[in-house]
């Protein structure tokens, strides 16, 4: 008589599924079952191991995402960036954009390129005025080298107008 290959086990989470031993050792087939008893089922298991993943996920992309807020909100500080214009949902956005465009820029034309600071500076200073956050957040996939072109393409519309009164 040959020894059962397949085994009709009730998981820990109440599924009852077949398994197929076949390419367990005879004698380790009956222990093997009784282990897998002692866990969820396969489809429990991913359904599980997606879900913790997913908030795994969420909560690294949150972290990130403060630790790129925090980053940003300092170089704005420190170079006397001015707040961004727009609407609330997308300041956050445009201000990492902003930083994350700008200092990469800065590190091709300057440290790698053959721009001046007394040119780059002059760039600098035209990207101060552009504070609509929307232009930012459109800008975000340029490429650095870029940068002076595009602040040239700004229109008044991506500008604060100060008030005159």
């Amino acid at each position: 008589m040959a020894v059962n290959t397949h085994y009709n086990v009730t998981h820990s989470c109440g599924h009852e599924v077949e398994h197929d031993l076949t390419s367990r050792p005879a004698d380790r087939r009956a222990g093997y079952a009784r282990w897998l008893a002692g866990r969820d089922c396969t489809d429990c298991w991913h359904a599980q191991r997606e879900g913790n993943r997913d908030e795994e996920r969420a909560a690294w992309i949150a972290a990130r995402r403060a630790e790129e807020q925090e980053a940003a909100a300092a170089w704005a500080e420190q170079y006397g960036m001015p707040p961004l214009s727009g609407p609330a949902t997308i300041l956050a956005w445009g201000e990492r954009c902003r930083h994350q465009l700008v200092t990469t820029a800065y590190q091709k034309l300057v440290t790698e390129g053959d721009l001046t600071e007394e040119q780059w500076q002059e760039i600098e200073d035209r990207a101060r005025t552009v504070d609509r956050a929307g232009w930012w957040v459109d800008q975000r996939e340029a490429a650095p080298g870029d940068l002076p072109e595009l602040l040239d393409a700004a229109t008044d519309a991506d500008r604060s107008t100060e008030n005159p009164f």
